[in-house]
């Protein structure tokens, strides 16, 4: 008898514990978005003005409601010809989450294939004493989508363009991965306004197709842009988020799993192909990169792949004029058993941001890349030492 009811109680806690890791994979993110909205930040819409021949930027118009095009994306999200006579320059949109305005504007310009809501989970903090302004950069959310713009000095003219139009002040500026060199731009190229920056691993000296090439290899460029690139070469597989779980070097390292997650991914693609994706029975962090896909345009990897996305733009430059305070987070370095850079730059590449970068402190991190998302506080005390 008590064999028995110790089963059942064994069998009603598995169960329990299993809605409950479904329902954090399916609903985790929804729930620290729903908490930034309580929060009280708007998602809004601005058009600024984007030198595309590396002309100064500034801004040409005011915040709104853009009308929905079939594919989801923005009609005014398209960049166009601003003025006849000014063929270098486009009007773009740039959408962002703006929250209420308690303390010092902070900037958050994301990582490669997010949005401004990879931040859901630190925007109710920030947002008691900054007063918080997250962009979708170009080719993701609800930002112009034109490959144009797919580039670090498109991104950064345009957000340059945006805070002195939205903004009107000085900002502190922050950003995560190619993001993380966005802002490390910013501090550099709009120095009068930018009081601060935290570059949260930023894979400075690993970017170029070169760099990320270097034997044995490094993990994004096998596992990302080799992977996009192989699919813009091909018609077989329409949905982008499908052919990476087919390909993915991470899946493969999973051994039989790899199948069964790309089999996944293609049903619950085609149930919901409006959706983020999710995926019940596969661990949310494992398939979180592809999270936000159905909003972005991989063509913006291909930049990276032909090397596009840095032209015009030195790593050293960049980094040596950056005066104000910096403090930068570097996620630990790891390597695969293939000798694979796991990380996005080694500890070499990490000492020469330290050294280049004048008023640098430099913070190591046990995290995975996304630290905001997996140490939310270490994040936040950053922008706290960084102000």
């Amino acid at each position: 008898m008590i064999a028995a009811i110790v089963v059942g109680i064994l069998a009603v806690c598995g169960a329990i514990a299993l809605a409950v890791y479904v329902d954090g994979n399916r609903h985790g993110e929804e729930r620290d978005l729903a908490r930034a909205y309580a929060a009280g930040f708007v998602e809004k819409q601005a058009t600024v003005e984007v030198a595309l021949g590396g002309e100064s930027a500034s801004g040409v118009g005011t915040e709104g409601d853009a009308e929905a095009a079939p594919d989801g994306g923005a009609t005014s999200g398209e960049a166009f010809p601003a003025a006849e006579g000014n063929a270098r320059s486009a009007a773009a949109v740039v959408n962002y989450a703006e929250g209420p305005d308690n303390g010092p504007a902070l900037v958050l310009v994301h990582g490669q294939g997010m949005q401004w809501e990879d931040y859901a989970r630190v925007l109710p903090d920030l947002a008691q004493r900054y007063h918080v302004f997250a962009v979708d950069c170009f080719g993701h959310g609800e930002s112009s989508h034109d490959p144009a713009l797919y580039s670090c000095r498109a991104i950064g003219e345009a957000i340059k363009a945006f805070a002195a139009q939205e903004i009107g002040g000085p900002y502190l500026a922050t950003g995560h991965s190619s993001g993380g060199i966005v802002a490390a731009w910013l501090a550099a190229n709009d120095a009068e306004r930018v009081t601060g920056c935290v570059l949260e691993d930023p894979p400075f000296f690993r970017v170029t197709p070169s760099e990320m090439r270097q034997e044995p290899g490094c993990f994004v460029w096998k596992d990302g842009f080799e992977v996009t690139h192989a699919f813009l070469q091909q018609s077989e597989v329409v949905d982008p988020a499908v052919y990476y779980a087919q390909h993915s070097y991470l899946f493969g390292l999973f051994g039989g799993l790899q199948p069964k997650i790309a089999e996944w991914t293609a049903q619950e693609r085609a149930a919901n192909p409006d959706a983020h994706l999710t995926l019940a029975w596969v661990p949310h962090d494992w398939v979180r990169g592809l999270y936000f896909y159905d909003d972005f345009d991989v063509r913006f990897s291909e930049a990276f792949y032909d090397g596009t996305w840095f032209d015009g733009v030195d790593q050293v430059d960049v980094l040596g004029r950056i005066a104000c305070p910096a403090v930068y987070l570097k996620a630990q370095t790891n390597y695969g058993e293939d000798g694979v850079l796991f990380a996005a730059n080694s500890d070499e590449d990490a000492a020469r941001v330290q050294q280049l970068v004048a008023n640098c402190e430099t913070v190591v991190v046990k995290s995975g890349h996304d630290i905001h998302y997996e140490r939310p506080q270490t994040f936040a005390d950053a922008i706290d030492r960084a102000a």
